[in-house]
């Protein structure tokens, strides 16, 4: 522990008698809104009459230990008869019993978020890491934790501001003293119906008695506003009939990052749309002759998506232009292949990715993906789970879609659309028979990818599917 800054000049007894000798200032820091009114010392060391010197500084309060924290800035030509004032806010007040509940990182591309909804009310009981708050940002949910047990005495930050990083939403009291949980008022009451139960104080009345000539006096100036003749419209304004029946809602962060994106990818890529349809007969018997083996050794369900996935790795592998995507006047090849999955929540499409997927087997991409939809529901899926990607795969068929063109998610050059299985009669060996058949789209930047490997490209996802054996074989 460093206890005082000696520094040594070599030439000079007025030099050496500086660095034999420091001034020691101790003195209360000033109570202020963000520093409690707890005993706090700051000390300041510096050697006298000396150019540049180390500002140290700590808060000493009750029951705690003393500690040095140096500060990053030189203090020049100070005289031992200054003392200087430092304001910092400590995580810790009122003899350490109240704590701050702070806003957490939320990530390298976020640097705000908007405060969405208060899960706690003043004078709740928290447990250490309960939500007590969630904060939305422009691609997940995060939630505020307590960082100790104990009462929350207020909120800080109402729903609907912007916070950062760092920001402080709530303060926890850790023993529960001094929280009135009866002044508080809940985020969904009205205070205006608090208000009215609690009976007016004699120091209340005089006050209304003292404003009751001015308020008097205030009809005589709305009479005059109200005689001044309203603004005429001009005759090309429409003047539309009252709508009823209607609602105003702000967007969400995610929605309104949703909708950018997507016109983005309009405004930029030159989409086009190529189809197929797919016979799923073979991997509907191959799910169904296996299934039950597959979750007694795995633990999961042996799903469709899967074979669509590895169909997809081994397509991108076959045309890996596919899996490539423009950058300014370069083309960069992936030569690797991480598979985004479009999952629908409440709140917005989130696009969670299957890392390395062509080094996964069918069980490791069912648990995945059953891993990353949870999260996505739940919003509990992070930043870095949605992150890169070099290709996407959109199954519209679970909510009994026929055919689309999906939109490419950027920085992609192209993404997968699946449907809807509906029994359909086709031709097999020359005869009609009823057929469970899927019609699947690609979509695709043609300013990189031209037909030829489009279409190439969802005939490899035709042919694994219809006959997944292809896999074992690479064929």
């Amino acid at each position: 522990m460093l206890g005082v800054l000696r520094r040594k000049v070599a030439s000079g007894a007025s030099s050496a008698s500086c660095s034999r000798k420091s001034m020691h200032a101790v003195r209360p820091a000033v109570p202020t809104s963000r520093i409690s009114s707890a005993a706090t010392e700051e000390i300041l060391l510096l050697p006298r009459q000396c150019g540049h010197a180390r500002h140290f500084s700590h808060l000493v309060l009750p029951g705690c230990s003393m500690n040095l924290r140096q500060e990053r800035r030189a203090v020049g030509n100070l005289h031992s008869s200054l003392t200087q004032q430092i304001c910092s806010r400590p995580f810790c007040s009122n003899s350490g019993d109240l704590v701050d509940a702070v806003v957490p990182y939320m990530g390298e591309s976020i640097s705000d978020g908007t405060l969405a909804k208060l899960l706690k009310n003043p004078g709740d009981k928290v447990e250490v890491d309960e939500p007590i708050a969630q904060i939305e940002t422009d691609k997940v949910t995060i939630d505020v934790t307590s960082p100790e047990a104990g009462v929350i005495q207020k909120f800080v930050a109402k729903e609907g501001d912007t916070v950062e990083p760092g920001y402080k939403v709530a303060i926890i009291s850790k023993s529960g003293e001094g929280v009135d949980t009866v002044d508080h008022v809940a985020p969904s009451e009205k205070p205006s119906e608090k208000e009215a139960l609690k009976p007016p104080s004699p120091i209340q009345e005089k006050k209304e008695e003292e404003m009751k000539p001015k308020v008097e006096t205030a009809p005589v100036k709305e009479k005059s506003k109200e005689t001044s003749p309203p603004p005429k419209r001009s005759a090309t304004e429409p003047q539309l009939p009252p709508k009823e029946r209607e609602r105003r809602v702000p967007m969400t962060r995610l929605r309104k990052r949703v909708a950018t994106r997507l016109k983005d990818s309009q405004n930029t890529f030159a989409l086009l749309t190529t189809f197929n349809e797919v016979d799923m007969t073979n991997l509907m018997k191959l799910r169904s002759e296996y299934k039950d083996t597959f979750v007694e050794k795995h633990g999961v369900k042996l799903g469709l998506m899967s074979g669509f996935v590895k169909a997809s790795v081994s397509a991108l592998k076959n045309q890996p232009i596919v899996n490539a995507v423009i950058d300014g006047d370069d083309i960069i090849y992936r030569d690797y292949v991480d598979i985004s999955i479009a999952v629908g929540t409440p709140k917005g499409l989130v696009v969670p990715v299957l890392r390395n997927a062509d080094q996964m087997n069918f069980a490791e991409i069912e648990k995945t993906i059953n891993e990353l939809a949870k999260k996505a529901t739940n919003g509990t899926i992070s930043i870095d789970e949605m992150a890169g990607g070099s290709f996407t795969i959109s199954n519209g068929g679970v909510y009994g879609s026929l055919l689309s063109t999906p939109i490419i998610n950027p920085p992609q050059s192209a993404i997968l659309g699946m449907h809807s299985i509906v029994n359909r009669p086709m031709v097999v060996g020359g005869d009609i028979v009823p057929r469970p058949m899927m019609y699947i789209a690609l979509t695709y930047d043609h300013r990189l990818i031209d037909g030829r490997e489009a279409v190439y490209f969802l005939r490899r996802i035709k042919d694994v599917v219809e006959d997944p054996r292809r896999l074992l074989l690479d064929v």
